[in-house]
């Protein structure tokens, strides 16, 4: 129940899936955990959840795309805790589910905008914080797919790649100032953003059965088995791994 007591704690995209599982274990493990996300109704749920079991959880609605949010947001955290110990840079969106020569521009840049750039910002104003702590753990939500390809959702793909490499990048960069950079690589997780990649295809039901059969354990995953990952990464058990990645995924990149 301590194993990140004392921290504070930053998780984008927490108001659903696997944000809102790392909200939930984080705080149960002694970090104060503040709940950034756009959805409102599902933050303040949570957040309040939270508080009635004597937890420390606040939300705040922030857009990872928007600069001005995220250093306002970073800011008014910052001097209220005094202090910036973890973040988790969840938020992302899975995109359409097109070929390569289909896709308009549009739909390229707002994936890109949700999952590379929101991890850039996020990290940018997170960085000046812990560097005058020298300390500080930051863990970057990619996929089995910033590690191998598949034939569909290329911008999606695209961008958990691209936070594969900027982990290592930044990892490579802070080291020396107490800063670990980690990336996460989640295979299926039963998630809202699964489901609702299921329920386009034709019989959701035998979809889902054929992705859980693409996991060598035979199954899709759960928020909690990636939640988990991420309370390690932002513990001090952790405090000599970074830039490395954290793969959960039932084997699916075995083979």
């Amino acid at each position: 129940m301590d194993r990140l007591k004392g921290k504070f704690a930053i998780v984008t995209g927490g108001a659903l899936g696997i944000g809102r599982a790392c909200v939930i274990r984080m705080a149960e493990e002694g970090a104060a955990v503040a709940c950034l996300d756009v959805r409102d109704a599902g933050g303040t749920a949570l957040a309040r959840e939270l508080s009635v079991r004597g937890l420390d959880v606040t939300f705040r609605h922030m857009d990872v795309t928007r600069e001005a949010e995220v250093e306002r947001v970073f800011g008014e955290l910052a001097r209220r805790w005094g202090a910036l110990d973890v973040l988790v840079n969840n938020a992302g969106i899975a995109g359409p589910d097109k070929p390569t020569h289909e896709l308009t521009e549009a739909e390229w840049d707002a994936v890109q905008a949700v999952n590379v750039k929101g991890v850039f910002l996020c990290t940018k104003h997170a960085v000046p914080i812990m560097r005058n702590q020298r300390a500080g753990s930051i863990v970057n939500l990619s996929s089995i797919y910033g590690l191998v390809g598949a034939p569909d959702a290329p911008p999606y793909h695209a961008s958990k790649g691209a936070v594969r490499l900027m982990s290592k990048t930044d990892a490579l960069l802070y080291a020396g100032e107490g800063i670990r950079v980690n990336s996460v690589h989640p295979g299926y997780i039963w998630t809202p953003m699964v489901q609702g990649f299921v329920n386009t295809k034709d019989d959701p039901a035998a979809a889902k059965e054929a992705i859980a059969r693409l996991h060598p354990l035979g199954r899709m995953g759960e928020a909690d088995d990636v939640a988990w990952g991420v309370v390690y990464l932002a513990s001090e058990e952790a405090k000599f791994i970074t830039g490395s990645e954290l793969v959960i995924d039932g084997g699916y990149t075995a083979r």
